[in-house]
């Protein structure tokens, strides 16, 4: 499933021909993703302006100018694809159609359905149900040791775990806290409420660092992540430990053949890749 940086790398494909633009055409193709469309869900976006492509988490949000916004979920397999002149005609995966004053047209692509798409009022948008629970942003003013170290005291669950759960940090899947926590020096394993001084601040630099690194990459490809525009993703390209395991790490001295080099293991569910040399 896409996380922050993918979901950043579309938010800023997305603003550049969304923002300040009219929505003159918009064809809604189903009748439900993930969950069924909104009553009404083309006429309340057709003729209204963008303000703003905004993000939340994991959510891409489309403030309007009638006081609405628009939340969209990519799900496992959605994306936005732009084009600017003579669109193909949608194919039988494209669910949502979207045309500008500027005879810009966005296809919503989603083959396995797991996205969503739904309409709140703006002063409504901190309660909603899909973003009334999320913790802070990663990226934002703040986020520093003191604050991660207070979100993760009492928590007896691996920090592996922790790192996953939207309640105490907003955007981060399985791919990003494995190298996180690589970039930190932590075992996945180690309890969250251990993470406090240094190894608190080493993970807060690891979370910016990668997740930055990511988004100038463009996010990760591993399946079906495409930037608006058509362009693929590289980080997958420089993972230190994600889907590697056996080989050794980045700058590792030790002998795979002897140590076994990059480890995997089942963590509520999701694999977990992590050198048990380098992180203690």
């Amino acid at each position: 499933m896409p996380e922050l940086p993918e979901v950043e790398t579309v938010r800023r494909g997305l603003a550049p021909v969304l923002e300040g633009r009219i929505l003159v055409r918009v064809e809604q193709r189903r009748a439900n993703l993930r969950l069924p469309f909104p009553n009404d869900f083309a006429t309340r976006l057709r003729g209204r302006q963008v303000a703003e492509v905004g993000r939340r988490a994991k959510y891409l949000l489309f403030r309007l100018d009638s006081g609405e916004v628009l939340i969209a979920h990519l799900g496992m397999s959605g994306s936005f694809r732009i084009f600017h002149r003579d669109p193909p005609a949608p194919g039988p995966h494209d669910h949502v159609v979207i045309e500008t004053d500027k005879k810009v047209t966005l296809h919503f692509h989603d083959p396995r359905r797991f996205g969503l798409m739904t309409l709140t009022r703006a002063d409504d948008l901190e309660t909603h149900s899909m973003l009334a629970g999320l913790g802070p942003e990663p990226l934002e003013k703040g986020f520093d040791e003191a604050f991660l170290a207070e979100r993760l005291r009492g928590r007896r669950s691996p920090i592996k775990t922790a790192l996953m759960d939207q309640k105490i940090i907003a955007g981060l899947g399985n791919i990003y806290a494995s190298e996180i926590l690589f970039r930190a020096g932590i075992s996945p394993r180690r309890k969250a409420d251990s993470i406090r001084g240094v190894r608190a601040r080493r993970l807060v630099w690891a979370v910016r660092d990668v997740l930055g690194e990511a988004i100038i990459a463009g996010g990760s490809s591993l399946r079906d992540h495409r930037a608006p525009g058509g362009e693929l993703g590289y980080f997958q390209h420089r993972f230190a430990v994600y889907g590697r395991p056996g080989e050794p790490c980045p700058d590792c001295d030790c002998d795979p053949a002897r140590t076994g080099g990059i480890r995997r293991m089942v963590q509520s569910g999701r694999s977990t890749f992590y050198c048990a040399r380098r992180q203690r």
